[in-house]
């Protein structure tokens, strides 16, 4: 087993996002993302097989998907979708937000 808290693994930063790894095997990677107000990570996608969800810790923002999809995202969301499907997050104006994806199979 394997206790990780998050708060205390990394930070916020400036002028982008922070991500910071949390676990990765065969079978899933886990990655912490952290943004303060206003940041993003823009709409992208994978080209391979598996899941991604991505869960909203604490602040709000945006899940973004392609041509412009937006889903209001806030503490205790959770996003499921195709890692090849287009995705990303935006953390709202005036709010930071930390978010834990995690990825199967990892990439």
């Amino acid at each position: 087993m394997k206790n990780v808290n998050l708060f205390e693994l990394h930070s916020f930063k400036e002028p982008t996002f922070s991500s910071k790894l949390v676990h990765e095997s065969p079978y899933m990677k886990v990655l912490s993302f952290n943004f303060k107000a206003g940041q993003q990570l823009p709409v992208h996608s994978h080209e391979i097989e598996g899941e991604l969800t991505i869960a909203v810790l604490e602040g709000e923002g945006e899940f973004l998907g392609a041509g412009g999809v937006t889903i209001p995202a806030r503490a205790g969301d959770v996003l499921v979708s195709e890692i090849a499907e287009p995705h990303g997050i935006r953390a709202a104006a005036g709010k930071d937000m930390r978010v834990l994806v995690t990825i199967a199979p990892p990439i």
